[in-house]
């Protein structure tokens, strides 16, 4: 069940990621608008994907807001080495494919890659219960 959950969450993830490129082009299509338009798509996909990671996935409660910050900080970090994944795959699909939709499809497969390594970092060093803290 779990997986099917994660799976769905990270789809809506990015479809929020993708509709925020679209939107992105939309308002600028010049110089270094893909670098813009997957920066803008990376960072709402970011937030949308950290709730769902923290409430529905991790049920992490955050004791306050510092705590959040702190979780949050943390969670994008570990999305860092996911992110580079993302963006060489997109920009590849960008430069080789000669379809102006082909880094979409490029974002797709490589956002899927990163959220599948994302679950396990963020198991493992993000959402932490106390008990499984080895001290």
């Amino acid at each position: 069940m779990l997986a099917i959950k994660y799976s769905i969450f990270a789809a809506i993830s990015t479809l929020v990621n993708l509709f925020f490129q679209w939107l992105s082009f939309l308002f600028y299509n010049g110089f270094g608008s893909l670098y813009i338009a997957m920066f803008v798509g990376t960072l709402a996909g970011l937030v949308a994907k950290y709730i769902f990671d923290k409430k529905w996935i991790f049920y992490h409660a955050s004791k306050n807001k510092k705590d959040d910050a702190k979780k949050f900080v943390l969670y994008s970090f570990m999305g860092v080495f996911t992110t580079i994944i993302f963006w060489g795959t997109e920009m590849a699909f960008y430069y080789l494919v000669p379809n102006p939709n082909a880094k979409y499809v490029g974002a797709v497969i490589g956002l899927t890659i990163g959220y599948i390594i994302k679950y396990f970092l963020d198991k493992k060093y993000v959402f932490i219960h106390k008990e499984e803290v080895i001290a």
